[in-house]
């Protein structure tokens, strides 16, 4: 009997021999082969991806520095054909770049997949080897130490499996330091996935927005090289002609706005305008995808004619416009042909709003509207009814103006 139990004991120690040996340290850090061949692969091709765009950069900075240099000189249709060229080559790179940048997260995220997977491995490993600690200790405390000091041939017999004991207690608690670290990590890990994710979706919306950029572009650069085939005189007078329906515009608004607000004083809508408090102006039209011109845009393409007095959001043709303010409609200008159309609102605060490019009008001249209210639908499609001379793209043409003058909309609006 005594010599059985002598036996069960001695496999007790080699037994904890073979686990210390088999889940030993070295083994939680161990990644497996492949993993780490591909893990190594995807870092190489990191590298080599944010070594491509700090070359595409560098030309990136060299087109805006000749772009920013034209816009320097004096306006004309060469110079804005020139600016043009300019600025389609670096949209290019732009997308270039921006298409590498987007293979590079992709990378990112590959390998934090393969880190993730590792580590819950490593995870799942500590587990199961505390597992197997801890029924081997169970085993153990059912055997007393009277009993295998009994079985034990000598003192020195009966130390060492004391010293077993411990060895297993002490590989137990590192085992859970591990894991408690290794379950950091995996938060880590999944946040900067997560992170990692945002930015591609961003990056992907990036892209989008770069290649309608670069489609209005060459639409614009064909608008221009159109009139570089016209004789001196023919280009002169079309010029002309453009600044002068420009101006007229202009004109029409300010003065609009300026009888309108005089007959709301005389009349008694005075008092329901003065009520309508401060204005507060909200978006006309949701984010779409971007804004493509800005208020006094340098990069504008018409910019050798006047300057750009407004924003234009890129939205698809026939989104609703709706009224970032109550107020009362100012000016319908509508043809139902493909000449320029716009209308305006006037709101309290000596504000007012103009929409350019509509495609179809839900109100009329007089009219009181309340914020929020559906008064348009966007159009701008090059040839297309509202669009008039001055569009490469569907968008809407949205100004902001105070006692008349066109001023920065973005400084009267929330921030998207």
């Amino acid at each position: 009997m005594a010599k059985n139990k002598n036996q069960k004991v001695r496999r007790i120690k080699i037994l904890v021999v073979c686990l210390i040996f088999s889940f030993g340290i070295a083994n939680f850090f161990a990644i497996p082969l492949k993993a780490d061949d591909d893990v190594s692969s995807l870092n190489h091709k990191i590298t080599d991806q944010k070594s491509r765009i700090d070359e595409l950069q560098k030309e990136i900075d060299a087109y805006q520095k000749q772009i920013q240099a034209k816009q320097q000189e004096a306006k004309s249709l060469q110079n804005q054909l020139a600016i043009l060229d300019n600025q389609i080559a670096k949209v290019n790179l732009d997308i270039e770049e921006t298409q590498i940048k987007i293979n590079q997260t992709n990378l990112e995220i590959q390998k934090l997949n393969l880190e993730i997977k590792d580590t819950e491995k490593n995870i799942f490993d500590s587990k199961t080897k505390i597992g197997e600690y801890l029924r081997l200790i169970y085993r153990d405390d059912q055997v007393s130490y009277l009993e295998i000091l009994l079985n034990n041939h000598s003192f020195s017999d009966f130390f060492d499996q004391v010293k077993y004991t411990e060895q297993v207690h002490n590989d137990i608690k590192d085992n859970l330091d591990k894991l408690k670290m290794d379950k950091n990590q995996l938060e880590i890990q999944k946040s900067n996935w997560q992170s990692k994710s945002e930015e591609e979706n961003k990056l992907k919306d990036q892209l989008q927005q770069q290649k309608a950029g670069l489609d209005e572009r060459k639409t614009a650069q064909q608008v221009l090289y159109s009139q570089t085939r016209l004789t001196q005189k023919q280009y002169q007078s079309y010029a002309y002609q453009l600044q002068l329906e420009q101006q007229q515009a202009n004109a029409d608004i300010i003065s609009a706005e300026k009888k309108l607000r005089q007959k709301l004083e005389e009349q008694q809508n005075a008092s329901k305008f003065g009520s309508l408090g401060p204005a507060r102006l909200t978006w006309p039209v949701g984010p779409g995808k971007g804004i493509s011109t800005y208020f006094h845009d340098p990069d504008y393409p018409f910019r050798y004619l006047f300057e750009h007095p407004g924003l234009d959001i890129r939205v698809p043709q026939g989104t609703p416009i709706k009224a970032p303010e109550s107020g009362y409609v100012g000016k319908v200008n509508f043809k139902g042909d493909k000449s320029y159309a716009y209308l305006m609102i006037l709101h309290s605060d000596g504000l007012s709003t103009v929409f350019g490019h509509i495609s179809t009008v839900y109100v009329k001249e007089d009219e009181y509207v309340t914020k929020g209210q559906m008064i348009a639908l966007t159009g701008a499609t090059p040839g297309t009814i509202g669009a008039g001379p001055y569009t490469t793209g569907p968008h809407l043409h949205f100004e902001v103006r105070l006692n008349g003058i066109p001023v920065n909309p973005l400084e009267y609006l929330p921030t998207y």
